[in-house]
Order: structure tokens, then sequence, then C-alpha cells
């Protein structure tokens, strides 16, 4: 057994999963206010500019929901555009199981997201301080040149479910975290703060910097898409590495490792 998570990493963990739940939820409620995505500074009815939308046509069967990626559309009733049962039908962007407040309340959501956007953001400067005193920056996520070097054989690994439980990061995830804390997270609030018009004047930079605000709307949504992708990679390799001691290791700290052999400590 070796003490692999601190506190800090712990606490600040479960923190980011919870704001995450929610901002995602609240995030979507917002998204079907106006479902639809721009690419460019501005948006309307006299702009072909449109890159995704959810919604409703009529037919002699009724409602349908249509969702449009790049000029495809795509039939989606009962997930996207249209939801809800066949003789309640809900002309909605995502259904209502998928968003704070189930029920359409624009104002709600907002509050709710911002909450916990900046609960997020807080966290996130309290992790990278500890981690930048402690360590942990260097120590655990920082990717050497010998595990670029094991990058081919991780990878093939992970592919086969042949997990190492060494008490270290392996270099994918390192990688990923890297991605995640240093690429993803910053993208995702500063173009949530570009969404804002009061920012926007106090920084316009920020619409220069991603394209406008309709364009910083597209890559918000973007990049919550990521986060969610690598949430699911994220669980399925808890579940296949060992569960309980994954889960044991960002509870208590403690996490077990392999036995070492005759060639010495397993890497």
């Amino acid at each position: 057994m070796v003490y692999r998570q601190s506190l800090w990493t712990r606490a600040t963990h479960w923190i980011w999963a919870i704001c995450l739940f929610f901002l995602l939820l609240s995030g979507l409620q917002i998204f079907n206010a106006r479902p639809n995505l721009y690419i460019g500074k501005q948006s309307g009815f006299a702009f072909d500019n449109s890159v995704l939308s959810m919604t409703a046509v009529n037919t002699p069967g009724g409602r349908r929901g249509v969702t449009t990626i790049l000029g495809h559309e795509f039939d989606t009733t009962g997930v996207f555009g249209v939801s809800g049962t066949a003789e309640k039908p809900q002309v909605r962007g995502f259904p209502a199981a998928l968003t704070i407040p189930s029920y359409r309340d624009l104002a709600t959501g907002r509050v709710i997201h911002f909450f916990f956007a900046w609960l997020l953001v807080v966290t996130l400067f309290v992790w990278f301080t500890a981690s930048l005193v402690n360590g942990h920056l260097c120590r655990d996520l920082r990717p050497t040149r010998g595990d670029l070097a094991r990058l081919p054989q991780d990878i093939a690994d992970h592919a086969r479910f042949r997990f190492h439980h060494t008490g270290r990061y392996n270099v994918l995830q390192k990688l990923s975290y890297g991605i995640v804390f240093f690429v993803l997270f910053p993208v995702i609030v500063l173009t949530g703060l570009t969404m804002s018009p009061g920012l926007d004047a106090a920084w316009p930079w920020l619409l220069d910097l991603f394209g406008g605000r309709q364009t910083a709307r597209t890559i918000h949504f973007v990049v919550m898409t990521l986060l969610v992708l690598f949430f699911l990679v994220h669980i399925t390799m808890v579940l296949a590495a060992g569960p309980i001691n994954e889960l044991r290791s960002m509870v208590t700290g403690w996490y077990r490792t392999d036995p070492e052999s005759n060639d010495g400590p397993a890497q």
C-alpha cells in the first residue's frame, strides 16, 4: 500500500466532479434557450453560419425532431428537437432528463451554472497552488522522456485492458490529465467569460481571441463534449483497472500496488 493521493488532490477531485455534473446539466438548460451553434461574430436569419441546430418540423405524422450538423440533417425524434411522450411531445433541444431544472427555466439554469462555474475556477486555483507547492505537478504529472518512450507500449496495454498498478501515473494519464487541466479547463473558462457582455466590455481581447461571442459559444459546447468523453473514458478505465482500489485512493489516499517480482518492481 502506498499513499498516492494527497488531501488536496482528493478534495478538489470530488468538488470538480460535483461542479461538472451541475455545469453540464444547467448548461444544457441554457443551450435549450437557443438550440443552435454558429461560427462567426454574428447570427440570425440573415446569416448562414449555423454549424448545429436542434429543431422541430411539422409532418403528416406529427412533429419530428431534426438535428442539423454542418448541413446534414438527422431525425432525432425522441431525443433532440422533440422529446417526451407521444401524447405530450416537448419541443426542446435536449430532453428534460438532461437539464437542470428539468422544466424550462433559463434564469434558474443560469444561476446554477454561474455558481458552479465560479466554484470550479476557485477549486482549480486552489489545486494548482497546492500542487505547485507540494511538488505534485512536477513529480506526478510532468511526462519524462522515459514516459514518452513507453507511450506506444502503454497505448497497446490499455487497448488490451492490461494495467500495471505501480502507484505512479502512467504516461497516458499524465498526458490526458495535462490536456484537461491546462487546455480544456482554461478554454472552457475563457469561452464562458467571452459570452458575458460585461466582461467583453472590460476585456475586448476575448472577442478577438475566440472570433466573436457566437464562435466562443460553439467552442464552449465542443470543449464540454470533450470533457464528457474524457469522463466516460475515465470511468471505463477505473472500472477496468479495479474500481475498489481506484476509489480507495481517491477517498483515503491509499493505493494497492502490484507485488514485486524477481525482476524488480512492476512498471
